[in-house]
């Protein structure tokens, strides 16, 4: 018996991607995907779709800093069949769009069936800033950090969280270009690098599950809108995708040996291939499955902002035109088939000089 075919899915965040880049924009190549694979990574950006989410059974939701200490062999993931999720909310959102995702909560536990624990408010507003880069890509800041750290560690230590659900109270006084731009299909997500931030330095303190669902004030209408930005347009909160991806998020190992291994626990070297944007090359994830047994494989139409190709990594990877074109070649590679095979183009073999 072969073991599990292990694939994983990377789209930056942040960064413009053409699919990836939006309102759950990605979930039908994730869900396509799935279907070649055993077993699929891929990570909140991937998977969050505000108000709409999709159950893949075989798909693996880990936050981006701990997908990258998995890529490099630091971490391990252990499925798991169900999270204690805690709910931590900014002492910045106003009463009235707080109790939206309070009942937002409460309805997720009631028709979904997920486990939450008492939610903790904290102990001063976070104080989230965006960020633009020269390069077009979206960051931000919190002024607050401390504070969402003792917020998540009483959750985790007095409601027994096993996942952590963050909502903070993004600023309404954003750049208004980029704002309408996103919302036209046209732009920069102006605010997933800060969540990003915010999630980087839970998963990085505590070592757990943690994804972001930012609170913003409700848009007017557009009657123009992008049918990918649309699943943000459909209620007062981007809550329920996080809910749900954080109900079965696999736990962290921090490393061999110290935990009883689990026949299920996954490894990066259990990894058979990647799939990235072509432009957005310099992840820490890739560079770290560069140096393994990975096949890499390459997107040229999801084109980003960032301009990191492979070959100026000096990684070896194939370039495809289309995530169509990846999922045949993640057929090919899971039956053991060599690509060029399939090319009416064969050369005969050549004598190897031994001399």
């Amino acid at each position: 018996m072969t073991r599990p075919y292990t694939a994983i899915l990377i789209v930056p965040t942040g960064v413009g991607a053409a699919i990836g880049g939006y309102a759950g924009d990605a979930i039908p190549i994730a869900r396509l995907i799935a279907q070649v694979c055993d077993r699929l990574i891929t990570h909140p950006n991937v998977l969050n779709g505000a108000s709409l989410y999709w159950n893949i059974p075989n798909a693996f939701y880990v936050e981006g800093y701990g997908l990258d200490k998995f890529a490099a062999g630091l971490w391990g993931l252990r499925p798991v069949r169900n999270n204690k999720i805690g709910l931590l909310l900014d002492q910045g959102i106003e009463t009235d769009l707080r109790l939206r995702h309070l009942q937002a909560a409460d309805a997720a536990q009631a028709t979904l069936g997920l486990t939450l624990t008492d939610y903790v408010i904290t102990d001063a507003p976070l104080n989230v800033e965006l960020r633009t880069a020269p390069s077009g890509t979206s960051w931000g800041t919190i002024g607050n950090p401390d504070s969402l750290l003792r917020g998540a560690e009483t959750l985790i230590k007095k409601a027994g969280a096993e996942a952590i659900a963050v909502v903070a109270r993004f600023p309404d006084n954003m750049d208004e270009e980029a704002a309408q731009n996103y919302r036209l299909g046209q732009g920069v997500d102006p605010i997933a690098g800060a969540e990003a931030v915010i999630s980087h330095l839970i998963v990085r303190t505590f070592h757990i599950p943690c994804a972001h669902a930012p609170a913003l004030a409700a848009e007017p209408p557009a009657p123009n809108l992008s049918p990918r930005s649309a699943a943000e347009e459909l209620g007062y909160t981007f809550l329920p995708s996080v809910l749900v991806g954080l109900s079965r998020a696999p736990q962290f190992i921090l490393e061999k040996g110290l935990t009883t291994s689990l026949q299920t626990d996954i490894w990066a070297e259990q990894v058979d291939a990647i799939i990235m944007p072509a432009t957005a090359c310099g992840s820490s994830a890739l560079l770290s499955l560069s140096q393994k047994s990975c096949q890499i494989i390459t997107v040229e139409e999801n084109q980003t902002q960032i301009k990191v190709p492979s070959q100026s990594l000096g990684i070896k990877s194939i370039q495809v035109n289309s995530y169509l074109e990846a999922v045949g070649l993640l057929v090919a590679h899971k039956a053991g088939i060599n690509p060029t095979s399939l090319i009416p183009k064969i050369y005969p073999l050549s004598i190897v000089n031994s001399q």
